[in-house]
Order: structure tokens, then C-alpha cells, then sequence
């Protein structure tokens, strides 16, 4: 698929997005620097900075939810297995009151990530074709493109280049349109060396400007010897480390986001968490996959990704540590008042102490799980009893037997009075 500006919903943001890596790309080349690897790092440093207060907020969210959970789930249990429409009308009401009581919704932890993943898709753009949405990089196509397209018969002479079709996105070569100053440089972008090659030997006339930028953009592609724009592909070689480490690094930043969510209600009894625990694991993998496939510039983006995240997570662990529940609340109802002021609606009134009601909701858990327990010990000491007090050494259907069995029965009965 080939990734142009042009007739994208994601195309505005990831327009400014392009200006923001283009503005990166031009701070390094002031230190003689041009690299497209080290420019998608420091991008995505700075998006993930620039995002940290809906990270924040997120976190802030799954803290609290670590409260409420226990409190929704005892409700869902108590109406466990009614499916009458009255029923699960009052469930409904019961479990909204519990989130009106804490001044949030159910729809608290889902607006931050509303908020990131337009931007997180933009993002994906940006990378996967940068000289669309980069004009610092672009200029060195173009400087290829324009005197190109003035050639005779170019676009016949273009189609005869060895492995075009992974160039063009997978495009057929007669379906692409050749004509579009774009689209040639979409393909541009994914050409290999030996590509650039053939392009110089097609084209004579202007070999040497085509030698000359192809240097520049072979530069700028490469970081630790491997190419941006090229895909690892399922041949063995040391461009397989980027799907690993991809893998790996999404692997650590999955735990440690995992560990800081498991304060929160029974997993057992919790199918989100027991998704969440599965998607741990397959996604790393589907990473790896993934990388396989894509430019490297994606898998080196993915990789700095967790690597950032796994700094800022454990800052932000830090920091939630200090977090009062209690005070979120209060600050969750002050925000929800005024909502309902401006409705005309009455103030929902303050809950109590948000970690003590917790508290008191586990000990209750306990006792339950108590009295099973207890229950189940004495079912199975009366069991015990039972035999104890009908065995008999008397020959079985004699009357002594019988006799044993009435005694027996009696002194149970007497003891029990």
C-alpha cells in the first residue's frame, strides 16, 4: 500500500506531525547529522513527552478502578445468573450509582485512549513513508523526481526495474501511476541499492544527479548498517534484530504496565484482566511478526517506543504511589458537581473514605470465604460421624446389627439435644 498525503482523515495530523520530525531532522543537521534512524527516535521521544498527561490521566484512572472494581463485581455476582429485564435494570442502576459515588464513568478510561490513537495512526504514516510528510528528506527526491519525469518514455523504461513490484506497496506495475510526482517518490523511498543502481544505468542522462542524492538518502537511511526503508524479510540475517528486540522490549514494557495493574480485583474473577494477561503474551509475538514485514524504520520506532515507555512507566509508578485516592475523589466530584449544577441536577454527595470501603469489602470477602470453609469442615466431620457410628462388627442383616445401629442412632440423637 502505497501512503500519500493526499484524500488520508489522517492526513491533517499527520501533516503537523511531519513538520514536528521535520523540525527534528533539521536540529540534527545543524550538528552535520542527517539520519532518518536517530530522527525517528528523537520523534519519538518527544510524542511520547507530549502525550505524557493522557498517559498520566490513564494511570490515574486504572488506580481508581482498582477500587471500584471489587465493588461492581460484588454486584454482578449478586445478580448472577438473572436475566429477567428487571433485574439487570437494577443491576445497571446499582453499578452506575457505584461510579457516580467515586465522580467517575464507565467511560472514564476510554477518552484518553480516544484521544492517542488518531495520533498513534498518524504517527504509523509518518514513519512507514516519511519523505510524504518529512520536506527536509523529500528534497532529495525531488531533486530526482522532476529531471526523471522529463525523461522520454520514463514510466515504460521505470516498469523494467528488477523487483519493482515491492517498490510500488505491492501496486501492480500497470496499475500505477506513474504520472504522480508522489507516487514516485513513495517509490523512491523504497528502493535498494541496487535498485538506485539500475535507475542510474536506465538514465544516463541524469545519472549524475541521480548518484549524487542517492547517496544522501543511502546516508540518511541507514542506522547501525541497516535501511530504513527496507523490510528484514524472512532470510536469516542481523536485520532480524529489530523484530527481536521488538518483541523483547514490548514484552517488558507489557509486564511492567501488567504488574502495576494487578492491584486491582481477583483475575480469576476478572475476564479483562485474563485478556489482558493473554494479550501480553501473543502480542510481542505479533510484533515480531510484524517486523518482519515492515521497513525497519517501523521496528526501530516500535523499539523506542517501549524503551521510552519503560522509563516513563516507572516514573509514573513513582508518582502514583504518592496518589491519594481519596483526594481523586473528592476532586472526581467536585468536576461531576459542577456538571450537574449547570443541569440542575442536586450534588452527588461524598463517599466515604474510598480505601476503607475497599477494605471493609475484602473483609467481607473473607468471611465468606470463611463460612464456606467452615461449612465444608463440618459436612465432612458429619460424614466422619457417620461412619464412625454405623460401623459394627456384628454380622450385617443380623439382629445385634440392627440392635447396634437403633443404640447408636439414639446416643447421637441424646448428644445432639
Amino acid at each position: 500500500m502505497v501512503l500519500t498525503k493526499a484524500g488520508s482523515i489522517l492526513g491533517p495530523i499527520a501533516t503537523v506531525l511531519g513538520y514536528i520530525m521535520d523540525i527534528l531532522f533539521r536540529f540534527t543537521d545543524t550538528f552535520g547529522i542527517m539520519n532518518v534512524g536517530l530522527c525517528i527516535i528523537l520523534f519519538t521521544i518527544v510524542m511520547k513527552m507530549l502525550m505524557l498527561p493522557l498517559t498520566i490521566k490513564q494511570q490515574k484512572t486504572t488506580k481508581l478502578m482498582a477500587v471500584i472494581s471489587p465493588e461492581v463485581q460484588a454486584i454482578q455476582r449478586k445478580y448472577k445468573g438473572k436475566t429477567d429485564t428487571a433485574s439487570q435494570q437494577k443491576q445497571n442502576v446499582e453499578i452506575q450509582a457505584v461510579y457516580d459515588k467515586y465522580g467517575t464513568s464507565m467511560t472514564s478510561g476510554c477518552l484518553p485512549m480516544l484521544i492517542q490513537l488518531p495520533i498513534l495512526f498518524a504517527l504509523y504514516r509518518v514513519i512507514y513513508n516519511i519523505p510524504a510528510y518529512v520536506p527536509s528528506v523529500r528534497v532529495y527526491f525531488d531533486n530526482v523526481v522532476t529531471p526523471l519525469m522529463q525523461q522520454p518514455d520514463y514510466a515504460s523504461l521505470l516498469s523494467g526495474i528488477t523487483n519493482l513490484t515491492s517498490a510500488l506497496g505491492g501496486t501492480a506495475i500497470e496499475n500505477y501511476d506513474f504520472a504522480n510526482a508522489n507516487k514516485l517518490v513513495d517509490m523512491l523511498y523504497k528502493f535498494t541499492t541496487a535498485q538506485w543502481g539500475e535507475l542510474e544505468a536506465l538514465f544516463p542522462s541524469i545519472s549524475g544527479v541521480i548518484a549524487e542524492n542517492a547517496a544522501v538518502v543511502e546516508q540518511m537511511n541507514s542506522f547501525l548498517g541497516l535501511n530504513m526503508a527496507e523490510a528484514p524479510g524472512w532470510v536469516p540475517s542481523f536485520a532480524w534484530i529489530i523484530p527481536i528486540l521488538s518483541a523483547l522490549t514490548q514484552w517488558l514494557s507489557a509486564k511492567l504496565m501488567s504488574g502495576r495493574q494487578a492491584q486491582s480485583a481477583s483475575d480469576s474473577d476478572n475476564p479483562m484482566a485474563q485478556s489482558m494477561k493473554t494479550m501480553n503474551v501473543t502480542m510481542p509475538i505479533f510484533s515480531a511478526f510484524i517486523c518482519v514485514t515492515l521497513p525497519c524504520g517501523i521496528g526501530i520506532y516500535w523499539i523506542a517506543t517501549s524503551v521510552v515507555t519503560i522509563l516513563q512507566q516507572l516514573a509514573i509508578n513513582s508518582y502514583m504511589d504518592k496518589v491519594d485516592i481519596d483526594e481523586m475523589v473528592k476532586k472526581n466530584l467536585e468536576k461531576a458537581n459542577k456538571k450537574r449544577a449547570k443541569k440542575g441536577l442536586p450534588p452527588a454527595k461524598i463517599t466515604q473514605n474510598a480505601t476503607a470501603s475497599l477494605k471493609t469489602l475484602k473483609e467481607e470477602e473473607e468471611k465468606e470465604k470463611a463460612a464456606e470453609e467452615a461449612k465444608k469442615e463440618r459436612i465432612a466431620k458429619q460424614i466422619e460421624e457417620s461412619n464412625k457410628l454405623y460401623n459394627t462388627d456384628a454380622k450385617p442383616g443380623s439382629i445385634a446389627a440392627k440392635a447396634a445401629m437403633v443404640q447408636k442412632y439414639n446416643e447421637a440423637h441424646e448428644k445432639r439435644k
